[in-house]
């Protein structure tokens, strides 16, 4: 597929990662639909990106709200053939803090938003790729999770975050094989540390601590650099059922 007939769903794409994404979409010729639940700076994002861009608020933990975003979304572009799934909470807590043990309903919540969040958004999509007209390939679409490094070297604090991310890449294999027969691949995106709109609340002395920890490039990722490797999946039909890490090679530590 080329990233020009790219007809795009981004959750989470009124900022960080899934902005770029959109972005990113937009400027290769293609047409976008952000789901977020930020509506202000989603409906920002979308009026900036022009014609070829549009929003939607969607609470990805409400199964009806995935559905009729979705669509929607298919009304609006004549089509979808990718979902990128970048909506998520950081969801950082101890399981045993100062002031008492983790709650399950906070853990539960980050797993609602960041995992099962992204399997309903799986399934609304494919739902609807699977009419689409095949490829040469016979290829109808494209699913991507965003998962983290975190889902292989967690660290304290990121007990719920962790697990969640891990999840995302645990599922993507068995979701590429039962799709294959659709011709809709699964991939999974393992960022390490990107300069997103929550960089900005830390101090220039902590992004260059963290930027010190990449060993090659020695600085935060670019949401572009993200996007820019979204292009390539998109691209390249052979890259499926794979978690891809996208890190500079850093090996996160304890804490």
């Amino acid at each position: 597929m080329k990233f020009a007939d790219a007809l795009a769903v981004v959750t989470g794409g009124a900022s960080g990662l899934g902005h770029g994404v959109a972005r990113h979409v937009v400027a290769h010729g293609g047409k976008v639909a952000i789901l977020d639940v930020q509506e202000g700076p989603g409906q920002s994002a979308a009026a900036a990106l022009g014609e070829r861009a549009t929003f939607l608020r969607c609470d990805v933990t409400s199964e009806a709200e995935v559905n009729s975003s979705m669509e929607m979304a298919r009304e609006r572009m004549g089509g979808i053939n990718l979902l990128v799934n970048c909506a998520g909470v950081v969801g950082a807590g101890r399981v045993l803090a100062k002031n008492g043990p983790m709650a399950g309903d906070f853990f539960a919540k980050v797993v609602h938003i960041n995992l099962i969040g992204a399997f309903l958004c799986d399934k609304a999509a494919a739902a609807l790729m699977q009419h689409n007209t095949p490829n040469a390939d016979g290829e109808r679409g494209l699913l991507i999770h965003v998962s983290s490094v975190a889902a292989f070297e967690g660290q304290i604090g990121q007990a719920a975050y962790s697990a969640t991310k891990a999840g995302l890449a645990g599922m993507t294999l068995p979701i590429a094989r039962e799709l294959a027969r659709f011709g809709i691949r699964c991939v999974a995106i393992a960022p390490g540390i990107f300069y997103t709109p929550m960089m900005d609340a830390m101090s220039k002395e902590l992004q260059e601590s963290l930027a010190r920890q990449i060993p090659f490039p020695q600085r935060l990722g670019k949401p572009e650099e993200f996007a820019s490797l979204v292009q390539s999946i998109f691209e390249i039909p052979m890259l499926n059922g794979e978690t891809i890490r996208l890190d500079g090679a850093i090996r996160m530590g304890p804490k």
